[in-house]
């Protein structure tokens, strides 16, 4: 009939697996070993990434990081982690400035160095 060769079972568990984990908390490593389409896939998918950097994060985190962003994500950089949220999900720094903790760089800090020293940065 046709030179299809099409098995949907096996295309719905995909899609199931894929959708399965949408909107959790993924915790990673950022390290190079893992293709960043895998990272993109999952902030598409509605979920919130949180990498430990093992490494220069600028050189780990460029290959998705404008994906990320054209979609409406964010990145953050805090104390040794690179966070990822999907499009609709902010990152709320508010109570680490109140807290004598940390500010992001945002454009709206007073001082770019003080905020990097204390830990924060948008990427």
């Amino acid at each position: 009939m046709s030179d299809w060769d099409l098995d949907l079972r096996d295309a719905e568990e995909k899609m199931d697996e894929a959708f399965a984990a949408a909107g959790d908390v993924v915790l990673g490593v950022l390290d190079g070993t893992t293709d960043p389409e895998e990272w993109v896939r999952s902030v598409d998918y509605g979920n919130t990434l949180v990498l430990s950097i093992e490494g220069d994060l600028n050189e780990l985190a460029a290959p998705f990081a404008r994906d990320v962003k054209e979609m409406d994500g964010e990145l953050m950089h805090f104390r040794g982690f690179l966070v990822v949220t999907p499009p609709g999900v902010s990152i709320d720094t508010d109570r680490l400035g109140d807290s004598g903790g940390a500010e992001a760089e945002t454009g709206e800090a007073d001082d770019a160095d003080e905020a990097e020293q204390k830990g924060v940065e948008e990427v």
